[in-house]
């Protein structure tokens, strides 16, 4: 007996240092998952954080009744303006090719911005105007430290010229750095100076307002068939079976499906919201079916059998009485399900919604892209600016997703009766 407790008490302390170090292993996991994310998200926040701010130039141009018309402010040449304000800021510039590179200085979109703040505020007009704005993305780079300027002069973008006047602008005081708001209000362009996220934005509301339009309602009509009336049979289970294997097909088989029957025999506008919305939703709606059954489930059997002896019909016991008490689970399953959607890109450039979209669009019938397919275009671009820009979609990108989840779990947990 004495030999068998101790034998007993040796294996169960072995047991016990066995524990310990599944344990230890299993928080050294965590611990290194936590680094890894760590480091990505940190990684993203330092290069999308600078793409937040801009640098501005400060220019004093004439805007005399000599240059301007103030009875035909549209039909001012402001880019002429620009270029003349500049030339007299460093006169020693004569050649064509050192013009070239003086007026790049300024965003190309200099003369429009111009042209903008004279149309919010006439009274600008009538002599000469220091007005701020958007520098380019050569200069920007070189003003933050960017650029590395100790290299020779063939292996960077920006020449000896250039800095020369980018110090000279700095050490007069025409240069400063603010909050990039063209980032939230323009649409893409190719200048990364003034490349925004907007049309993208739009047209992944549109996206997922079709999406939520198109899988919820089905989703849901598809769930409570399947789980309350359908009866157990071959094809029901054929069924089942089908929709378990649909939420695990890769998204650009979706993709692929969206481009041979919504445009290819339907004739439906490709890179258009409605497109892309009807390939998200038939994506979404496996999540969405088994989210709303797991839902069903969870309700006690006895509402509906209490609803029956009542006198209700199978239908208004299903709808009157199970459907409210599991519907925050499944309004849970449609946000998770729309948080994928979001982030998905592969099905969309399949039907052409990673098109270069400058506008914003109007409709879901107007030519759009989607957030995802705008990080993707920019992450593409080989200038240095744009992977900044890229790092700051992302950072939406994963606010708003984050965002979704955070409403669906206080959602459920608000909402969601426990018995």
């Amino acid at each position: 007996m004495i030999e068998f407790t101790k034998k007993a008490g040796f294996d169960l302390g072995r047991r016990h240092r066995a524990e310990q170090r599944f344990q230890w292993a299993g928080r050294g996991a965590i611990f290194v998952s936590l680094a890894f994310l760590v480091v990505m998200v940190g990684s993203i926040l330092m290069d999308g954080s600078s793409a937040l701010r801009q640098t501005q130039i400060a220019v004093t141009v004439d805007l005399g009744p000599g240059t301007v018309d103030p009875d035909d402010i549209a039909g001012a040449r402001f880019g002429k303006i620009l270029k003349v304000a500049l030339r007299g800021q460093f006169p020693g510039v004569k050649s064509r090719k050192d013009k070239k590179k003086l007026y790049n200085l300024v965003s190309s979109e200099g003369g429009f911005e111009i042209r903008r703040q004279v149309i919010a505020d006439p009274s600008l007009l009538g002599g000469p105007q220091t007005l701020w704005l958007t520098a380019s993305d050569d200069l920007d780079m070189v003003y933050r430290g960017q650029t590395d300027v100790t290299l020779p002069e063939n292996r960077r973008r920006v020449s000896d010229l250039e800095i020369t006047w980018i110090d000279a602008l700095d050490a007069a005081g025409q240069l400063r750095r603010v909050l990039n708001w063209q980032f939230l209000t323009n649409g893409d362009s190719r200048e990364p100076e003034i490349a925004g996220i907007l049309s993208a934005l739009v047209g992944s509301a549109f996206s997922l307002a079709v999406c939520f339009a198109l899988s919820f309602p089905i989703g849901i009509g598809a769930a409570i068939y399947l789980e309350e009336f359908a009866k157990p049979t071959r094809m029901s289970d054929l069924i089942e079976v089908n929709i378990n294997n649909l939420a695990a097909v890769p998204s650009i088989i979706f993709g692929l499906l969206g481009l041979s029957i919504f445009l290819g025999y339907m004739g439906l506008p490709r890179s258009s919201p409605l497109v892309g919305g009807m390939v998200l939703a038939l994506m979404t709606l496996p999540t969405i079916i088994i989210s709303a059954r797991a839902a069903l489930r969870s309700v006690p059997p006895s509402f509906k059998q209490a609803a029956l002896a009542l006198g209700a019909s199978p239908v208004q016991a299903v709808f009157h009485h199970v459907l409210p008490v599991a519907m925050p689970g499944m309004a849970t399953g449609a946000i998770i399900g729309m948080a994928q959607a979001l982030g998905e890109t592969a099905p969309l450039l399949m039907i052409g919604m990673v098109a270069f979209v400058v506008d914003v669009p109007e409709s879901i019938l107007s030519p759009a892209t989607a957030l995802p397919a705008q990080i993707f275009l920019w992450a593409d671009s080989p200038e240095r600016a744009f992977s900044e820009k890229t790092a700051a979609a992302i950072i939406v990108l994963l606010i708003f997703l984050i965002s979704m989840n955070l409403i669906a779990v206080l959602l459920r947990r608000k909402l969601e009766q426990r018995f």
